[in-house]
């Protein structure tokens, strides 16, 4: 269970590295008397949404076939491929 929980970690912690969610909470800790009021408010969002994938896909996993599932992965990897292809052509 630990090397689950450090590989989720790394993974998120890197995906989230110059994200556009990092700045925004930058910008907003800039500008706020409370910077701590903005790390708990942008760290209980990122525990809530996270929670909500992790519920849907339990909900999910117990009714949808494993195939489907294997290619869920391929289509969310394919994704990430074209949204990075995307980012860079438009610079």
């Amino acid at each position: 269970m630990l090397k689950i929980a450090l590989s989720a970690f790394t993974l998120v912690f890197l995906a989230e590295l110059g994200d556009k969610t990092q700045l925004a909470v930058l910008a907003l800790a800039t500008e706020s008397r409370s910077p701590w009021a903005v790390l708990i408010g942008a760290g209980s969002a990122l525990f809530l949404s996270t929670a909500l994938a992790v519920g849907l896909v339990c909900l999910l996993h117990k009714t949808i076939p494993a195939g489907f599932a294997k290619g869920l992965h391929y289509t969310a990897g394919a994704l990430f491929i074209l949204v990075g292809l995307w980012t860079i052509f438009r610079a």
